[in-house]
C-alpha cells in the first residue's frame, strides 16, 4: 500500500552558488554524496537533483523538511546504477514512526537546466 509520494524540481542553475559555498554543501549534503573534481555544470546538476531528492523525500513522508537533517537523506546508486535513497538517522526515526515498516523508491532525472526526483514510499 502507498503510504505517501512525492515530486520535487529544481533549477540546476541555482546551485552554482552552492558549489562555490562549501559552507552550504556540508549543511545540506551527506559525506557520501559530496563530490569534487567535476566541472561547475556537472556539480551544479549533481547536488540539484540530489537536493530535488530530499524535498521529494519530505513530501511523500508529509512532514516538509522539518524533524530530520536534510543530510540524513542521501542518494547512492546500486551495483548497476540505478538510484537508492538512503535514510538514515533522525530521517530513519521520523520515518520509522510516521509510516513504520516501509520502503522507500525513487526515481530522478535531469535535463539541462533542471533536476526532478520522485520518491515513493511504499509500507510493507
Amino acid at each position: 500500500m502507498i503510504f505517501g509520494i512525492g515530486v520535487d524540481i529544481v533549477e540546476v542553475k541555482r546551485f552554482e552558488r552552492w558549489v562555490n559555498n562549501p559552507d552550504l554543501i556540508d549543511r545540506y549534503f551527506n559525506s557520501a554524496e559530496k563530490k569534487s573534481g567535476l566541472s561547475v555544470s556537472a556539480l551544479c546538476q549533481h547536488y540539484a537533483v540530489r537536493f530535488a531528492a530530499k524535498e521529494a523525500f519530505s513530501k511523500a513522508l508529509g512532514t516538509g523538511i522539518s524533524g530530520f537533517l536534510l543530510s540524513d537523506v542521501y542518494v547512492k546508486s546500486d551495483e548497476r546504477g540505478k538510484p537508492e535513497l538512503v535514510i538514515c538517522d533522525s530521517a530513519k526515526t521520523l520515518l520509522d514512526s510516521t509510516c513504520g515498516k516501509c520502503t522507500v523508491h525513487i526515481s530522478l532525472s535531469h535535463e539541462k537546466g533542471y533536476a526532478v526526483a520522485f520518491v515513493v514510499i511504499e509500507k510493507d
